[in-house]
């Protein structure tokens, strides 16, 4: 099988050229695209995202051999999240050469966090089954780079953080409100204020309610880590 000019220049971007590219293609492929002599990348999906797990749990244990479990845990989730995958999805434009149906790429599919998460577990998994453990391993260290050096030594999410800040005040947990939402059916934004009964309050804006509030909170305790509040 041959690769398109756009795919050939996705792999020049990935960092891995591909001896059998008919599983980049098939890790490109989104089920909206698939058919009975057309493979989706589901199935790669559900390996990939355990490739990634191993890279990620060796790498921190490398990074801090002083860490227990319990520190270890929250930065390995921060790592593994479908955030992280979309995020480093969208640093190598994979949405460019995601394969969709048609009625999923008017829907704007090319920029789904979900779509995008999932396409890059499954291109982790497709570098696996082609070259092997250390080629996958080498891909993803490169790609996740500074990501693995300063995640945060407590990297709980911000909602459970705020909350576990409040109640060590005294407080009740935060409120998380909508104040917003804009944008199209196929790409809202959402605006969340997070609030806290001392008054205190954030806001933030994202492509989904979850990804607004978790913002939101991050913004609240940075400013009481700040004194500002």
């Amino acid at each position: 099988m041959k690769l398109s000019a756009e795919m050939k220049a996705f792999e020049g971007r990935l960092g891995h050229h591909f001896a059998r590219p008919e599983l980049l293609v098939r890790a490109l492929t989104h089920p909206s695209m698939s058919s009975p002599d057309r493979d989706d990348n589901q199935r790669l999906e559900f390996l990939g995202d355990r490739v990634l797990g191993l890279v990620m749990a060796e790498a921190l244990l490398e990074r801090d051999k002083e860490a227990e479990e319990g520190q270890l845990a929250p930065r390995f989730n921060a790592l593994v999240r479908k955030e992280a995958c979309a995020d480093v999805a969208r640093e190598i434009d994979l949405g460019k050469v995601l394969r969709l149906g048609r009625s999923e790429m008017l829907s704007g599919g090319r920029r789904k966090q979900a779509l995008l998460g999932d396409a890059m577990e499954a291109v982790i998994a497709a570098v696996y089954r082609d070259a092997g453990f250390e080629a996958a391993r080498d891909v993803v260290l490169r790609l996740w780079g500074a990501r693995i050096d300063t995640v945060k030594a407590d990297a709980r999410d911000a909602k459970t953080a705020l909350q576990e800040w409040a109640q060590g005040r005294g407080l009740p947990p935060p409120d998380y409100v909508q104040t917003a939402r804009s944008g199209p059916d196929h790409a809202p934004q959402f605006t969340i204020e997070a609030r806290l009964k001392n008054g205190e309050a954030a806001t933030a804006t994202a492509g989904s309610k979850r990804q607004a509030e978790q913002a939101a909170a991050k913004a609240l305790l940075d400013r009481m880590a700040s004194g500002d509040g």
